[in-house]
């Protein structure tokens, strides 16, 4: 029911989040993703200002045949904002199926977050196979590598506190994909660190 996913990450395991940037930033930093082999943006709705952002990229991205994603959907209402941003995804921090149902229903792959295995077996039982192991860098890369004996079927993306430093290992441990996201608020980092996921791309 998100398989989505399988295209939106296959080429580069890789997703930027930008938070809070305001639309000029990220656009700019979008385009260099997307130029570096990044396919997949996400920027949060937490106001007014990151739903003009998400509207201003999703218009770029739609000409440059590709996708970005809303994400922090707390609620259904979250939801509804997405659709009429014009995002092609939901990204969430937690596991809840009504915010699940409302995106698929909505036409939107949903990507949960989860941080346990209870989490992951419902949204497996939902019909999910890919979930946000959240938030990351406490969870550590061992967490992945536990998750994935009793669902190996399961594909996660490690967030929250990933950094060029660790995210390799956070994919060696068996994770398909990171997302990077306070580290890209430096624009001019941002580059070198958009750079240096190149080795990751397929």
């Amino acid at each position: 029911m998100n398989d989505s996913f399988d295209v939106l990450l296959g080429r580069s395991p890789v997703m930027a989040i930008l938070r809070g940037m305001g639309a000029e930033k990220t656009l700019e930093i979008s385009k260099l993703a997307w130029a570096l082999g990044v396919d997949c943006v996400e920027v949060p709705l937490q106001t007014d200002r990151d739903h003009d952002t998400l509207t201003a990229l999703a218009r770029a991205a739609a000409s440059a045949g590709r996708a970005v994603g809303a994400g922090t959907i707390l609620d259904e209402r979250g939801v509804a904002a997405a659709v009429a941003a014009g995002a092609r995804f939901t990204v969430s921090p937690g596991w809840d199926p009504e915010v699940a149902r409302a995106s698929l229903d909505a036409g939107l792959p949903h990507l949960p977050g989860v941080g346990s295995a209870s989490d992951v077996h419902h949204a497996r039982k939902f019909g999910l196979r890919w979930v946000k192991a959240f938030p990351a860098a406490q969870l550590g890369p061992d967490w992945i590598t536990a998750m994935k004996a009793p669902f190996p079927d399961m594909s996660f993306v490690a967030t929250g506190g990933i950094t060029i430093e660790n995210a390799e290992a956070f994919l060696e441990a068996g994770a398909s994909a990171v997302a990077i996201g306070s580290a890209l608020a430096d624009t001019e980092r941002a580059a070198d660190l958009l750079r240096s996921t190149a080795r990751f791309t397929a």
